[in-house]
């Protein structure tokens, strides 16, 4: 009989995405005890997982992410590291901020406008690599909906720092140094931007996400020091240029199943839905939530003892065939008659936005894939050169290795110029 392996931080490094689904099936249970960085942990996956994971009760993240992820992905001070009364404080200035449909469509709107302006550009036949342009796009965009002024020779400097930060956090050696000096960058640049709305008063534009980030005050009525604003507003832009990734999926998709593709020239918004649900659950995106154990408690047969590290794998449990039938094959159809289970497709996380850490920019997230999947279907013709497409699991994040290359057949500045000329 398979037994748990007793540290498994090499097995994780090595393994990635799959490395809990796959010692799962092998011990055949849906929770297992080991060693992570030679402490105690405990890995499962599965919908009573996931039920148990936010149960606020039994866990809590301060201390459970680590220290290099903190380096580097996600920063010291912000609202993934709190509980109880001041998460849900630090929480209500995110919703607030990201949940209106106002504020989404508004973002959708700039976005759309600023790919429009990309694709008049392309020239056809031209290599246009999709990730590093999506990446691009989705930073201007998000810094103009903040109210993040970013000039034109900034703007590939601050997408390819916030690119090495979301590349870096399961890195090591010099990638995830990179990740470092670019949070630092990061947060020197939006914590002066903060300083000086705070000292001249209401300087930029009135209203936005930057200044509401300067001025919120915290649950005893303090305002944030400067790192820890400049974290916060990171934890706005740094999590919507990382759709870049989910765009690469899309496209990945519509390449892959063409059948999907033409289904979706016909305009179904029902159908566009569905395929974007099931990109999120289909392909790898983050590969498992951290959390730390509160007080003692016994589930599966397994002791969860008090400041112990839990891993709630996403892949995983969107692999799981308890919960998806068929869970291997790419199936947008499957979300017809969805009940909208929060404990089965928990890409952004699990339960309620305001209670629990689930990501209030999930709904961003669904409004920008739309848009992004809208105009691969209908406002560019491309082919896709050969490339290798397929995905390193081991790898996190995963992509492609050529960051999905596109050639232009036809854009509407080509079609404009030849109607010109005739």
């Amino acid at each position: 009989m398979a037994r748990p392996p007793l540290e498994s931080t090499y097995a994780l490094w090595k393994k990635g995405y799959v490395f809990i689904d796959s010692t799962c099936r092998a011990l055949g249970v849906k929770a297992f005890r080991t060693r992570l960085m030679m402490r105690p942990a405990i890995c499962m996956q599965g919908e009573a997982a996931a039920r148990l994971f936010y149960d606020n009760e039994k866990f809590m993240r301060a201390g459970a992410m680590p220290a290099r992820a903190k380096k580097t992905l996600v920063g010291e001070g912000g609202v993934q590291g709190m509980d109880g009364h001041a998460h849900r404080h630090r929480k209500q200035m995110f919703t607030r901020e990201l949940m209106s449909p106002e504020r989404i469509e508004h973002l959708v709107c700039l976005h759309r406008g600023h790919w429009k302006e990309a694709i008049q550009a392309w020239k056809p036949g031209s290599e246009i690599v999709l990730f590093r342009e999506a990446q691009k796009l989705l930073c201007k965009s998000v810094c103009a909906w903040a109210g993040v002024p970013l000039t034109g020779h900034e703007l590939d400097r601050r997408a390819r720092e916030f690119g090495h930060m979301i590349d870096s956090g399961a890195k090591l050696g010099p990638h995830h140094w990179r990740g470092r000096w670019a949070r630092k960058s990061c947060e020197r640049w939006l914590g002066q931007l903060i300083e000086d709305i705070r000292h001249y008063g209401e300087q930029g534009q009135a209203g936005s996400i930057l200044q509401s980030i300067a001025w919120h005050r915290d649950e005893h009525g303090q305002r944030l020091p400067l790192q820890v604003a400049a974290v916060e507003l990171i934890n706005i832009l740094r999590p919507t240029v990382a759709i870049a990734q989910l765009a690469v999926f899309c496209a990945l998709a519509l390449h892959s199943f063409p059948a999907c593709r033409q289904k979706l020239q016909q305009g179904d918004e029902d159908y566009l839905g569905w395929f974007v649900l099931e990109v999120r659950r289909f392909y790898p995106f983050f590969p498992f939530l951290a959390a730390v154990v509160r007080e003692d408690f016994r589930w599966q047969n397994l002791e969860f003892k008090r400041g112990q590290r839990v891993l709630l794998d996403i892949y995983g449990t969107h692999r799981d065939p308890a919960l998806w039938q068929d869970p291997a094959q790419f199936i947008p159809e499957r979300f017809k008659d969805w009940d909208g289970n929060s404990f089965g497709l928990i890409a952004n996380g699990g339960a309620t936005y305001e209670y629990h850490h689930r990501c209030p920019g999930e709904w961003i997230t669904i409004a920008l894939m739309k848009a992004i999947t809208r105009m691969l279907v209908h406002e560019i013709e491309y082919t896709v050169p050969a490339q290798d497409l397929r995905l390193d699991l081991s790898r996190i994040p995963a992509l492609p290795e050529s960051g999905f290359i596109i050639q232009p057949v036809i854009t509407p500045r080509y079609l404009e110029k030849k109607h010109a000329n005739s």
